[in-house]
């Protein structure tokens, strides 16, 4: 029965009241996972949807158990408090999923130096904070796995220069999920990332210059976390010091047709990727 394939493992996702963590959740949720999301949206945001409270009501919904926690990954104390409630609620976690992120592409002289730390805070001290603090619980784990949602390192000078700052911090969460795998190869924790090849349909995009046309020309978070599924049923040695586009990783599982993600016949392709779209 497909639907138990997760009973018993425990995710613990950051930035998990939407977008691609929520639907990470989901994709977990629907085969019986214990979901636990970290975030900070405790009350409705004017231009995003959706909080943890809702987020958790879904993953409920969706056929697993939820554990909603607010909190803000850049905090330590914030962060030991929702893996101590993952424990203490559910026993112990199996998975780790980075997901937080933060961007800001606006030209060096015009970034201020607030949004710089933001997203060196979000995207790479967070997900330090997570990782190192599920480590401990993820030794003990049968099928332990952290998944990071930052892209391969892609040294064109095109995705060096176009946003320097948030280049660096996307690429310093690959850079700590690959330095892991090392670190921990004897531990048997698989330590990935995962990166989509297309724009997909999240508050960020909606919310930035000509959302119309780019949200026409995403793919729906459905296929990260169809991807991200696909990784977290490997065997450990399979995927640890890995960078996978969901793409590849569903191509491989055997999907041909994409056309149900959306994003239409031409989907824009996502920063960091030199490649034509999956047709």
């Amino acid at each position: 029965m497909a639907h138990t394939e997760f009973s018993g493992r425990t995710l613990v996702i950051s930035g998990a009241s939407r977008g691609i963590g929520l639907a990470i959740g989901l994709g977990a949720a629907r085969l019986g996972a214990n979901v636990v999301l970290l975030a900070k949206t405790a009350e409705p945001h004017p231009r995003l949807p959706g909080t943890v409270h809702t987020a958790a009501a879904d993953i409920e919904a969706a056929g697993g158990k939820a554990l909603a926690v607010v909190g803000d990954v850049r905090n330590e104390d914030d962060v030991q408090r929702a893996i101590d409630a993952a424990v203490d609620r559910f026993g112990g976690i199996d998975i780790c999923v980075n997901n937080a992120s933060a961007i800001a592409v606006e030209p060096t002289e015009q970034l201020s130096a607030k949004k710089f730390d933001l997203m060196q805070d979000i995207n790479v001290r967070g997900t330090f904070l997570l990782t190192k603090a599920c480590l401990p619980h993820l030794r003990r784990s049968a099928a332990p796995h952290v998944v990071t949602i930052a892209p391969p390192l892609n040294m064109n000078p095109h995705w060096l220069g176009i946003h320097p700052s948030y280049t660096l911090s996307k690429y310093g969460m690959t850079l700590l999920s690959l330095g892991w795998a090392a670190e921990y190869a004897d531990a048997g924790i698989a330590f990935s990332c995962l990166w989509p090849e297309t724009y997909i349909a999240t508050s960020a995009v909606a919310n930035s210059p000509g959302a119309d046309e780019l949200i026409g020309k995403s793919r729906s978070p459905r296929i990260m976390a169809d991807a991200a599924v696909e990784i977290l049923r490997s065997p450990a040695a399979e995927v640890t010091g890995k960078c996978f586009i969901d793409a590849d990783v569903l191509t491989e599982a055997g999907v041909t047709d994409f056309s149900g993600y959306g994003g239409g016949t031409e989907p824009l392709i996502d920063f960091f990727l030199d490649r034509p779209a999956t047709a």
